[in-house]
C-alpha cells in the first residue's frame, strides 16, 4: 500500500457512493472533508458546488487525497448542456485545484456509461467481450461523453501535476433489498433491458472500497479501471445472453454461468480489488 492519506476530500458526499465512502472511511479512522451542495452530517463539511474554484480550494485545506464523485448521474436529470458542462467543469476544477495544492492522489467516479451503450437512443454493441479498458467508445449522449471527457481530464492532470489519478468505471450501484432486487427481477422477465449495461452491478460497499484502493494502492500516472462484481444480475447464463443480445460482439473467451462479460484484470492487478458483496445466486435458484 502507498502512504495512507491523513485527510480525504470526498465530493458529492451526500450521494449514494459518497455516503458509502464516508461510512468506510469512518470505519477506517480516516479524517474526511465532505463537499456537497446538499446538507449532510460529517466531521468537516464544506457546503457548495464542486465546480466553484474558491469552494474547492477551501475544501482542500489539509487534504492529501481526493475522491471526486460530484456529478449529475444521468442524462435524464438535466439538460444536455447542464449534464455535460456541469460534470466536466466540476472534474476539471477539483483536479486542477488539487494539483495546484500538491495533492498527490485522486480518484474520480467514471462509469460503464463511458462505453456509450447504456444511454444510447438505439441499441449499441461492444466490439468484443469481455470488455476491457481498451474498448472503443461509442458515446452519443451527454452523460457518457462527460465521463469520456472526465477521463481525459484525469489523464491530463496526471501528466501536468504528476498526480496518481484513477478513473473508476462503475456499473449500477446499489445493494440487496434496494436497486438490485428490482433490477434482477426485471432482467429475469426482460433480459434485453440489461443488455446495454451488460447486466453488471456493484455493491455500494465494494464501490467505496474500490475508491479507497484507488488512492492507496501503489501506482503512478493515470489509469481507467472497470470495477464490477464478477457475476451479473441476470439469472440467465451469460453465454445465452450474449448470443441473444450481442451476437456480433467478438467472443474472446467463453463465460461460465452468470460470469460478468467484463475483464477485471486491471482492477485486480493494479488495485488489488475484488468485489466481496455478490448478489446471491439462490435468489434465482440457479448456479452462480
Amino acid at each position: 500500500m502507498a502512504d495512507t492519506p491523513r485527510r480525504v476530500l470526498v465530493t458529492g458526499a451526500a450521494g449514494r457512493l459518497g455516503r458509502a465512502t464516508l461510512a468506510l472511511l469512518a470505519e477506517l479512522g480516516v479524517e474526511v472533508t465532505a463537499l456537497d451542495r446538499e446538507p449532510l452530517v460529517a466531521p468537516r463539511v464544506v457546503a457548495g458546488d464542486a465546480g466553484d474554484p474558491e469552494t474547492v480550494r477551501r475544501a482542500l485545506d489539509g487534504v492529501d487525497a481526493v475522491l471526486h464523485f460530484a456529478a449529475i448521474p444521468a442524462p435524464t436529470l438535466g439538460t444536455p448542456v447542464a449534464v455535460y458542462a456541469g460534470n466536466t467543469r466540476s472534474t476539471f476544477v477539483v483536479l486542477e485545484e488539487a494539483g495546484r495544492a500538491g495533492v498527490p492522489r485522486a480518484a474520480l467516479a467514471s462509469s460503464l456509461s463511458v462505453t456509450g451503450m447504456p444511454w444510447a437512443a438505439k441499441p449499441l454493441h461492444p466490439a468484443y467481450v469481455p470488455i476491457d479498458e481498451r474498448l472503443p467508445l461509442q458515446n452519443e449522449d451527454p452523460y457518457g461523453l462527460s465521463k469520456q471527457a472526465d477521463e481525459a481530464t484525469g489523464a491530463m492532470m496526471a501528466r501536468r501535476f504528476g498526480m496518481g489519478v484513477v478513473a473508476l468505471r462503475y456499473p449500477l450501484l446499489g445493494g440487496p433489498g434496494d436497486k438490485f432486487d428490482t433490477t434482477a427481477a426485471r432482467y429475469a422477465d426482460d433480459p434485453g433491458s440489461g443488455a446495454a449495461e451488460l447486466w453488471t452491478y456493484l455493491d455500494d460497499r465494494d464501490a467505496a472500497r474500490a475508491a479507497w484502493l484507488a488512492v492507496t494502492a501503489p501506482l503512478t500516472g493515470y489509469h481507467a479501471v472497470f470495477v464490477t462484481a464478477p457475476t451479473t444480475l441476470a439469472p440467465q447464463p451469460t453465454e445465452e445472453l450474449l448470443d441473444r443480445f450481442h451476437p456480433d460482439a467478438a467472443r474472446r473467451r467463453t463465460f461460465t454461468g452468470r460470469e460478468a462479460p467484463v475483464d477485471l484484470t486491471v482492477a485486480e492487478t493494479l488495485l488489488g480489488f475484488r468485489a466481496e458483496h455478490l448478489f446471491p445466486a439462490d435468489t434465482f435458484g440457479v448456479a452462480p
